[in-house]
């Protein structure tokens, strides 16, 4: 039954992705960045809805009251293509941080582009650092939320992979609170994997960490915050 709702969702999804990507279009020229925004929400509502009725698979969100008023950056940890997509839902405007050969995808290219993404070379060493704190600061100037997946890749439900110091440069740079953010997504929609499992996954907005912490500090508190309610999370779903 699991294969079988995962080929139909995949079907249906790749159907829908494509239909509200042709329909757009006229968008992408005559929208503005926040209307776009908009538009994505609306393919976004699709893609829950197959998700809920196709899968099997909800979701549902704790610590909503931990998002700061104003600007913010949400350092999340990353399971699956999941997470990728929920926060057009759960932000108004979300600025994600990605990767730049994203910005080469047929259609989809088009649309991250027009919705003010930063995209980053992770090649291009200091020239992408500036970059990214420039992007960073645009977004911020414009009033948005942040969202940035420290370990960079995707990892199995109970590892950590290693916390990229560009979430610092951005916490450090752009002087705005960081929300660490904690999931369990990966125990149903495993990284790399066809299959799709029912159930509910949770994702935790986590008690902001104010500006002002040094490297060593702000990353080790980020870390431990993240992965330690990761951990529950798991075990929660897990019924331990």
């Amino acid at each position: 039954m699991t294969l079988l709702r995962s080929l139909c969702y995949q079907l249906l999804f790749l159907s829908w992705t494509l239909l509200t990507a042709v329909a757009f279009l006229p968008l992408l020229a005559l929208a503005t960045r926040r209307q776009m925004q908009t538009a994505a929400g609306w393919w976004l509502d699709g893609a829950l809805l197959l998700q809920k009725y196709v899968l099997g698979l909800s979701y549902q969100v704790r610590g909503i009251e931990n998002l700061p008023a104003g600007s913010a950056l949400i350092a999340v940890k990353h399971q699956s293509a999941w997470e990728t997509m929920v926060f057009h839902r759960l932000l108004a405007d979300p600025a994600f941080v990605l990767k730049r050969e994203l910005l080469s995808l047929p259609l989809i290219g088009w649309y991250l582009r027009k919705t003010g993404q930063i995209a980053i070379d992770r090649t291009a060493g200091v020239a992408a650092l500036r970059r990214l704190l420039q992007e960073g600061r645009r977004a911020v100037a414009e009033g948005r939320r942040l969202v940035i997946f420290p370990e960079g890749h995707r990892q199995q439900p109970g590892h950590t992979g290693r916390y990229h110091s560009g979430v610092f440069k951005l916490y450090d740079a752009l002087a705005i609170p960081a929300v660490p953010v904690a999931l369990n997504s990966g125990l149903f929609w495993s990284r790399n994997a066809f299959l799709r499992h029912p159930g509910r996954i949770t994702l935790a907005f986590l008690p902001p960490i104010a500006p002002g912490l040094d490297r060593a500090a702000f990353m080790q508190l980020l870390q431990e915050r993240i992965e330690s309610s990761t951990r529950q999370l798991e075990n929660e779903a897990a019924g331990a």
